[in-house]
C-alpha cells in the first residue's frame, strides 16, 4: 500500500502521515521492496520522489491485489446471516441532510445490529480516508466542468445530478435575466475557500462569461452564506442541494448545463461486501426518489 500511496502523493512525508509511521520507516519499507523486486522502484525529483517504470508496474498490481483481498473479506462476511458491526460513512456537507440522514434512518430501521457512523468530509479528504480504510463508503461529488477522473482503486456509483444555481439579491433578477452572468461583473462575490472545487467552478463560470469574479466573502458553509446574498452584499454560485430553503430576498436562477454528479465511492472489491452492498442499494433508492 505504501508504494501505491507514494505513486499518488509523491512525498515520503505524506505517505508516512497516512500510515502513522515515520518517514524513515517508509524509506526502509521501500528499500525492502526494492531488494525483493530486484529493481529500483523510486527516484528523487526535487523535494519528492517518482516511481520508476518498475515501481509504476508494481504499484499498478497493488490495486488488483488489494481489490482481491477486499473481495475475499466480503465472501467471509457474506456468511453472516445478519448485518452487524460498524459502518463508517464519509459525507460531503451539502449531502448531510438530504442523503446521510435518511440513509442512516433506513439502515438502522432495517438492520438494528448495524452501527452507521457519519463523518462530514469533502471529497479531497474522503478519498484518502476511504483508501486507508477509515471510511467504508463516501458520499461525494464531481463537477462536470472540472472533468476529474475516478481515483485509482476506487469504484464510483452515480446517485443523482445536482445542478448549479446562481443566487442573487432580488433587485438583480431583471439584469441577470437579460444579460446572464455578465450582469454581475462589477458585483462582489461570495465563494467557498480557494482550494475547493466549488470555488474553481465559480471562477470558471465567471471567466466563461468574460470576467474574473471579485471574491470579497469566503465561506465554506455556502448555505449560511446565502444570508449575505439576502442582505444584498454579494452574489454566488452554489449547488442546488443547498438552496432548498433560501432566505427571503434571495433569487435563485438555474444555470443550465452546469452541475455535478453526487456519487457513492467505495474501495474497489468491496462492492459485494454485505453492509457496503446494502448501503449502495439504499443510496441508489434515495437518488431515484
Amino acid at each position: 500500500m505504501m508504494l501505491r500511496d507514494l505513486a499518488e502523493h509523491g512525498r515520503v512525508t505524506v505517505v508516512a502521515d497516512l500510515h502513522g509511521v515515520t518517514p524513515s520507516a517508509v524509506s526502509q519499507h521501500l528499500r525492502a521492496l526494492e531488494r525483493e523486486a530486484g529493481a529500483s522502484l523510486v527516484f528523487r525529483q526535487g523535494r519528492g520522489v517518482r516511481l520508476t517504470a518498475a515501481g509504476a508496474a508494481l504499484a499498478a498490481q497493488c490495486e488488483h491485489v488489494l481489490a482481491a483481498l477486499e473481495r475475499a473479506e466480503g465472501a467471509v462476511r457474506a456468511l453472516d446471516t445478519e448485518l452487524s458491526g460498524e459502518l463508517h460513512i464519509g459525507c460531503a456537507p451539502s449531502a448531510l441532510s438530504s442523503v446521510a440522514a435518511p440513509l442512516v434512518a433506513r439502515l438502522t430501521a432495517r438492520h438494528p445490529r448495524l452501527r452507521p457512523r457519519i463523518t462530514q468530509s469533502e471529497p479531497e479528504v474522503s478519498v484518502p480516508r476511504l483508501k486507508q480504510r477509515d471510511f467504508d463508503v463516501a458520499v461525494s461529488y464531481r463537477y462536470h466542468l472540472l472533468g476529474a477522473a475516478v481515483p485509482s482503486g476506487v469504484t464510483a456509483v452515480p446517485l443523482f445530478d445536482d445542478p448549479l444555481v446562481l443566487a442573487v439579491p432580488e433587485r438583480l433578477r431583471a439584469a441577470v435575466a437579460e444579460h446572464g452572468l455578465a450582469a454581475l461583473r462589477d458585483h462582489p462575490w461570495l465563494s467557498a475557500s480557494e482550494s475547493s472545487a466549488c470555488h474553481q467552478v465559480l471562477v470558471h463560470a465567471c471567466r466563461n462569461a468574460g470576467f474574473t469574479p471579485r471574491v470579497e466573502y469566503e465561506c465554506d458553509d455556502l448555505r449560511a452564506g446565502l444570508a449575505f446574498v439576502a442582505h444584498g452584499l454579494a452574489v454566488t454560485i452554489l449547488p442546488g442541494l443547498l438552496c432548498d430553503a433560501p432566505p427571503p430576498g434571495t433569487e435563485i436562477v438555474p444555470l443550465p448545463g452546469w452541475g455535478r454528479t453526487v456519487e457513492a465511492l467505495v474501495r474497489a472489491g468491496t462492492e459485494e461486501q454485505p453492509a457496503v452492498a446494502t448501503t449502495l442499494r439504499m443510496l441508489a433508492a434515495l437518488g431515484d426518489g
